[in-house]
């Protein structure tokens, strides 16, 4: 995630923001794996990945809410 989410378009980290836990829309899956976005399991910020689409983890819901309080930097 450190990698892509400074990269991301504006647009795609605000629909991150506003959708935060919902399913990962393809376009924008494809725009995290262009950046060098890796959707293996292994990776902190995957959660869920199957037929429902892909869900951020847990962990990177909350790292995503904290940067929209303002409360991190835009580094994980």
């Amino acid at each position: 995630m450190e990698q892509w989410w400074p990269r991301l378009r504006p647009e795609s980290r605000a629909w991150l923001v506003a959708n935060n836990g919902d399913v990962v829309p393809p376009e924008l899956v494809e725009e995290i794996t262009s950046l060098g976005g890796s959707i293996t399991s292994d990776e902190w910020w995957v959660g869920e990945n199957g037929p429902s689409g892909l869900y951020l983890s847990d962990a990177a819901v909350d790292w995503v809410e904290e940067l929209a309080n303002d409360e991190v930097d835009d580094q994980p």
